[in-house]
């Protein structure tokens, strides 16, 4: 009888562990993936308790990286991770935690730019950012905090459900490994957001990056009438991105407005797309740009994150 009352209560201290796991998974609306099948009851709760993500997977709901930052010094419910992922180095560090699409969650955890000494990263010529020397400093816009490495089989994980790292890769060095990506999940955001409003007027979301991030010594190389690049682009502190749609994959600018070409006009379109997103947005301002076609690529609109208003 004894024996009895013992198991009673292991099997009521499971069930109130169960309980509990179950409310904070339902509290979150993200879960691990189940292997068995989840009741209908389970899923109503779930989908009836479910917050505003928007903290937590951007105003897009479609990030699927989150800053270490943001979760360890904000109000997250994803806060509880931080203790058993703190011993974890720099990277993209799996959470154990899915998006409602069953996606898995990342957090983003850079190496401190305080760990590059030099201009190089293990052998990939990144260069010096200014201001990053004492000599040069300068106040235009602040330091990265850090930066991703980068390796062959990180490259292909999903920082949302458009977007992989890869896709912000700087054109060189193509053999060498590892290499360096500064990222701004905002930015990410707000690609995100132009994809579901192209999506929302029945045209392809196939949002594509020409250019994301540039290493200061790879901007370096196109700065001046020729080049094009500003001395201190956007795209070297992670918060730019040249896009163009790309729904039939050959690389360039597709067709936009209708007139059956490929030309500035498309690009021209799409960037008022990218104004109706800043517009319902206001905390993802920043510059857009629309750029003619030439020998090597199609047109193309730039969209950055800088948090001003800036128009080209």
């Amino acid at each position: 009888m004894g024996l009895m009352k013992v198991f009673g209560k292991l099997l009521s201290g499971a069930a109130i562990a169960a309980l509990v796991v179950a409310g904070f998974g339902a509290l979150l609306g993200l879960s691990a993936p189940d292997k068995a099948p989840r009741s209908s009851a389970a899923d109503s709760l779930s989908r009836d308790s479910a917050p505003n993500l928007s903290g937590l997977l951007g105003l897009s709901g479609n990030l699927r990286a989150i800053s270490w930052t943001a979760v360890r010094e904000g109000p997250s419910p994803l806060a509880a991770l931080v203790p058993a992922l703190a011993d974890r180095g720099p990277g993209l560090i799996a959470t154990g935690v899915s998006s409602p699409d069953g996606e898995p969650i990342l957090l983003f955890r850079p190496v401190p730019l305080l760990a590059k000494t030099g201009p190089t990263w293990r052998g990939y010529r990144v260069g010096y950012w200014p201001g990053e020397r004492r000599a040069l400093r300068s106040p235009r816009y602040p330091l990265p905090e850090g930066f991703l490495e980068v390796t062959p089989e990180n490259s292909d994980l999903a920082l949302s459900t458009r977007f992989r790292v890869r896709d912000f890769l700087t054109h060189d060095q193509v053999a060498v490994w590892p290499k360096v990506v500064v990222i701004r999940l905002d930015l990410l955001d707000k690609l995100e957001l132009i994809g579901d409003e192209l999506e929302a007027m029945g045209r392809s979301s196939a949002v594509r990056v020409m250019s994301g991030f540039r290493t200061p010594q790879y901007n370096a190389l196109g700065v001046g009438p020729r080049g094009g690049r500003a001395g201190d682009s956007r795209h070297m502190y992670g918060d730019a991105a040249d896009i163009f749609v790309d729904a039939d994959g050959d690389g360039r600018m597709d067709d936009l407005d209708g007139d059956r070409r490929v030309t500035i006009a498309d690009a021209r379109w799409l960037a008022r797309v990218a104004e109706r997103v800043e517009a319902a947005h206001p905390s993802l301002t920043g510059g857009i740009g629309v750029y003619r076609a030439n020998a090597v690529h199609g047109p193309f609109v730039h969209v950055d994150t800088r948090g001003t208003r800036a128009r080209w």
